[in-house]
């Protein structure tokens, strides 16, 4: 452990005794509850619209997958992650300035603000398709204040010898909230598409009120200026490599994606251009947003670089499963494309379960035992299951897909806790929220890269294989070979967007005319169950194989970034009953507290400090 390492270590520690010191017990867990249901409400908004989107789209009456329409598409769908990955930092270094709960409860009300407007959308069209597209964004603000600095406030909360095990719960929200809006989303879409908007309202209003109830700004506060030089040029830097990757995705001039278009190459190298420049800003900046200096902590820097390199490795698995599932195996097995979508996040439940059971319990017994071990461990597993995906046919037995998504969900959560509250354990109580912003910015804007990553390798591996396989497909069923040629040459990209939505594939590259004049039979093959998963699995199926080797080297670098972290000192232990004791009655308190919160409130010190 470095002298830097150390003295942080003692700084944190000293500053952690003398606020643990004030205040009934049962706090922490009031602070443990409510960013939980704060994260736990922004994770499933950033997963809801995966299944949504077909009725939203339907709803407001615009095709996504026409040309003019796939940016909308791409927006509505990556808008909120953008946003949230761009402000958490600077959004994390306001909390240390001007208090965390403070920016806490701000973002609790502009989230629920944009869910109401979200939810009352009455427009049609582009302009309805604008009006969601600017809502999300803004959600996204409120989204950000909270994913900066809910972990600070559970940092400041928790003595450092219980941190993992209530970050271990945090993470466990953020994860499982993320497999919860595949299941929202596909149950009430369906029946009423304003309602995927409406659902968090009510949550919204309850956790802000509660929020502003009950949390205390108990963490050292920074004083310090606004530095506008580097908020402004990280945000524009982040934005337009964040941009350019969206807009990759998107066929160019006759090419699978987008990654030759200038305005893409723009986006690219003038965003990193901007980042180098930011850096600079902050090596001569008196208050700088980026803490540079938070790096020479051995265990920060390699905890934040293990956790950049498992996002990169984990973000785009969400969407390449559903593809998997959606496009290929739920209809081989008898399901129809507009069903695919709840079924989808059903049949994904093994991860969430796997994240719930060892998520706290990693974090449990990081706290005894220090951290480096079980996130390391986890990485190593998550490779391991990545390679067993590798391993099972296309055309899998659902058992033994279901166990890898088990021990997926497993390995996420051992990691996870652990990782977090090493990480949270090395920064002074000062610089907690932008400590914290800049590993929540590292994880989602890997996660945005790594869904272009993703995306990119199965569109090359279906551009080289995929088009004579549709061309002698399709002529085999008569279709003209002039029309069969003209299908065979689009981007392959729309029918995974395609199959990702919900939508027939092949109904819809043909259209109805070309069906029309098909002989019945033949027609009804083509757009039935069978054709396009048959079509596209061989060269997905490559594209899937090379994908998920790219995600467990990913995840085995970062173990060797984890292991590198160093040991860290082992925490007081006290006995395993007492402490689940303690917890069951906190949680027994957080159930029982708001009969007559009122009352309590208002004569409590915190009340008379008001």
């Amino acid at each position: 452990m470095t002298t830097s390492d150390t003295a942080a270590g003692t700084l944190s520690l000293e500053a952690d005794e003398v606020l643990a010191r004030p205040g009934p017990d049962n706090y922490k867990w009031i602070a443990l509850s409510n960013a939980t249901i704060g994260i736990l409400m922004v994770t499933i908004n950033s997963s809801i619209l995966l299944i949504a989107l077909p009725d939203i789209f339907r709803g407001i009456e615009i095709d996504p997958l026409a040309p003019e329409n796939t940016s909308y598409f791409l927006w509505i769908l990556m808008g909120f992650l953008l946003v949230t990955s761009v402000l958490v930092v600077s959004l994390g270094r306001v909390g240390d300035m001007f208090g965390r709960v403070r920016m806490y409860n701000l973002g609790f009300a502009i989230f629920t603000l944009f869910s109401i407007l979200l939810a009352v959308t009455w427009m049609h069209g582009t302009a309805a398709a604008w009006w969601i597209i600017i809502m999300r964004v803004l959600q996204g603000v409120g989204g950000a204040f909270l994913f900066a600095n809910s972990s600070a406030i559970i940092t400041d909360a928790f003595p450092e010898d219980e941190r993992g095990l209530a970050l271990g719960v945090n993470g466990v929200a953020a994860i499982v909230g993320s497999f919860l809006g595949l299941l929202i989303g596909g149950l009430l879409a369906p029946v009423e598409w304003h309602l995927v908007f409406l659902v968090s309202v009510p949550f919204g209003i309850f956790g802000t009120v509660w929020a502003y109830l009950k949390l205390r700004d108990n963490g050292a506060r920074t004083q310090a200026r606004i530095d506008w030089a580097g908020n402004i040029t990280f945000a524009v830097g982040l934005i337009a490599i964040l941009t350019g990757i969206v807009y990759g995705l998107q066929p160019y001039g006759g090419h699978t994606m987008g990654w030759t278009k200038p305005f893409v190459l723009s986006c690219l190298f003038g965003g990193l251009a901007v980042l180098i420049g930011f850096v600079v800003i902050e090596l001569r900046s008196a208050d700088p947003m980026f803490r540079l200096d938070l790096f020479r902590s051995r265990t920060f820097t390699m905890g934040s670089i293990a956790a950049l390199l498992g996002a990169l490795a984990r973000g785009g698995l969400q969407f390449m499963l559903i593809i998997w599932l959606q496009g290929i195996w739920l209809p081989l097995h008898g399901y129809s494309f507009e069903k695919t979508p709840l079924w989808a996040g059903i049949y994904l439940i093994p991860v969430t379960v796997g994240f719930l059971v060892a998520g706290p319990l990693a974090g449990r017994f990081a706290d005894r035992y220090g951290a480096r071990p079980f996130a390391t461990l986890g990485l190593v597993i998550t490779a391991v299951a990545f390679l067993l995906f590798d391993a099972i046919p296309i055309d899998f037995d659902y058992p033994w897909f279901a166990l890898i998504l088990l021990l997926m969900g497993l390995s996420m959560g051992l990691f996870a806790g652990p990782n977090t509250s090493s990480v949270m354990n090395t920064l002074p109580p000062n610089q907690r929220g932008a400590g914290a912003g800049m590993l929540n910015t590292f994880q989602n804007s890997a996660s945005v890269l790594s869904i272009g990553v993703f995306f990119t390798i199965i569109a090359l591996g279906l551009a080289a294989s995929l088009p004579d396989a549709m061309y002698s497909g399709l002529v085999g069923q008569g279709v003209s070979p002039a029309k069969a040629h003209e299908l065979a040459n689009l981007p392959p990209i729309g029918s995974l967007f395609a199959a990702f939505l919900g939508y027939n594939p092949t109904e819809r590259l043909l259209g109805p005319d070309t069906l029309s004049q098909l002989d019945p039979a033949k027609a009804d093959f083509l757009t039935g169950h069978t054709f396009f998963p048959n079509l596209i699995s061989g060269p997905f199926g490559d594209g899937l194989r090379l994908a998920f080797a790219f995600a467990a080297v990913a995840c085995l670098v970062a173990a060797g970034f984890s292991w590198l972290r160093g040991k860290q000192r082992p925490h007081v232990r006290r006995p395993l009953l007492e402490e689940t004791a303690e917890g069951l009655a906190g949680a027994g308190d957080i159930a029982a507290m708001e009969d007559g919160a009122g009352s309590a409130l208002s004569s409590s010190p915190l009340a008379a400090e008001r």
